[in-house]
């Protein structure tokens, strides 16, 4: 049974990525850049300075909301996860290192689009009886269309986030970080659950201040500390580094002397990698970041959607550019390069290459404990991120009074520890897969919205100044 369930769930992860939400995403990323004359060109210098010229990892409490720099730290947070390393290394090993390239113009897209998303979540966010701030696509989706369609829309949404992220999301995440946490030093599955379950559960009690101060402080962390590796290996290995950007550029138009094949089929298979996992690695476009940057206090939408710019550049142009450097340089350039054009006959997956590529520096013990750790806070800061995405959805559709609000927040997060306690000790194919199916879902309904609403975007881009 499970096996039939898995197949009808690939295929139509299939259909999804492959034809309609390649699509859609392109399509509204090509629409924000156009309409905004370029924000993520024009505003970039604005948004390193609003994100880095008073950077402080101590946000303070904010009543009714959170600062700027930890709605985006929310924010990195849920993107920068496992498909940072397991994602790209993905992309790799399918569509040739060409597909990093494809993944850098995705991503070059979706800043237009992270902003359009940050800038609508600011606008369209409400204030409730008790001064919480409430914000998310449900909330421009209403703007949008606010009638029976409208209305469908929202509760499609609100159900696909709930179980995409809150649930089976974090059950995947939890998963990752007990096999690696059992492969790097051999601590028991369930062992990793039960210290897992219960500090997300003291993180959800405290709400979205306590997720927003966990996450300023340990997402500037775990970034230094990957990049830091990173940066050791492409040190050592610097003879190479020359040559696994060249393989990038390269592979991006003639994959098929790597991947084997067809130009055609070739081509379209690094391209269709790099989009798929670049679309998702940096999740512009989901609807999922837009919760953390609508409780960010700031003057003006725009200020907050120049910001969220910045997440996906970290996200893709930092963080994922190092994984691939790292493997390419490893794996694929030099004068013994581990694969040639089939890196599943070297045993390769996109599980293990990062460790295999870090095992070429640090030895087959340190290799695989660094991955691990890198791991364990990519995927935690992930799991309490979408929490509280999820959350924001709960209230929406059960949220009606104070007791509701209270019974449907307890009854999430209760499920919500289950799963992730349920993660660390299953094999969970399945469950990965009806992820990616939900994920998916979630564009479609998002994605109307923006293409909606893109003439109050294009009002707070020309009320801007230009700094």
């Amino acid at each position: 049974m499970q096996e039939f369930f898995l197949k009808i769930a690939q295929d139509i992860n299939t259909y999804l990525s492959n034809y309609i939400l390649i699509v859609l995403l392109v399509g509204i990323g090509l629409l924000y850049s156009i309409r905004t004359k370029f924000v993520q060109v024009r505003f970039f210098g604005e948004g390193m300075k609003r994100v880095f010229g008073g950077i402080k990892f101590s946000g303070g409490k904010q009543q009714g909301g959170i600062s700027s720099f930890q709605a985006l730290a929310t924010a990195i947070a849920a993107q920068v996860g496992t498909g940072n390393i397991v994602g790209a290394c993905g992309a790799i090993l399918t569509g040739g290192p060409g597909a990093i390239f494809w993944m850098w113009i995705i991503a070059f897209l979706g800043m237009a689009t992270i902003y359009a998303e940050a800038v609508l979540a600011q606008e369209t966010r409400i204030v409730d009886e008790n001064g919480q701030v409430l914000g998310g696509p449900v909330y421009y989706i209403k703007r949008a269309y606010n009638n029976g369609f409208g209305k469908f829309l929202t509760v499609f949404f609100s159900i696909a986030i709930i179980l995409a992220l809150g649930f089976m999301g974090a059950m995947v995440q939890s998963n990752s970080i007990a096999s690696n946490m059992t492969g790097a030093f051999g601590i028991p599955g369930w062992v990793v659950g039960i210290i897992l379950a219960a500090l997300c559960a003291f993180i959800f009690l405290g709400g979205i201040q306590r997720i927003a101060a966990v996450a300023e402080k340990i997402v500037p962390f775990m970034a230094v500390l990957y990049l830091l590796l990173g940066l050791i290996i492409l040190v050592v290995k610097i003879a190479d580094v020359p040559a696994a950007f060249g393989m990038i550029f390269k592979y991006a138009f003639q994959p098929q002397a790597i991947i084997g094949g067809g130009f055609g089929a070739a081509i379209a298979t690094a391209i269709s990698q790099g989009a798929k996992r670049g679309l998702f690695s940096n999740e512009a476009g989901m609807g999922s970041t837009p919760h953390a940057h609508a409780v960010a206090k700031v003057d003006k939408p725009h200020d907050q959607g120049v910001v969220a710019m910045v997440g996906v550049f970290i996200d893709t142009f930092v963080v994922l550019t190092m994984t691939a450097l790292v493997t390419i340089t490893c794996l694929y350039a030099g004068d013994n390069p581990a694969i040639t054009v089939d890196g599943a006959a070297a045993g390769l997956t996109k599980a293990n290459m990062m460790q295999e590529a870090m095992s070429e520096v640090f030895g087959g013990t340190l290799g695989p404990i660094a991955v691990a750790i890198c791991l364990l806070f990519f995927a935690f800061t992930t799991i309490i991120s979408w929490n509280f995405f999820g959350k924001q959805n709960v209230l929406f559709l059960f949220g009606k009074t104070e007791k509701s609000k209270k019974i449907s927040v307890i009854v999430y997060s209760v499920l919500a520890i289950v799963f992730i306690f349920l993660g660390t000790v299953a094999e969970n194919d399945l469950v990965w897969e009806l992820t990616d199916v939900f994920n998916n879902l979630m564009v479609i309904p998002n994605v109307i919205a923006l293409a909606a609403l893109s003439g109050i975007v294009v009002k707070a881009t020309n009320s801007a100044k230009k700094k």
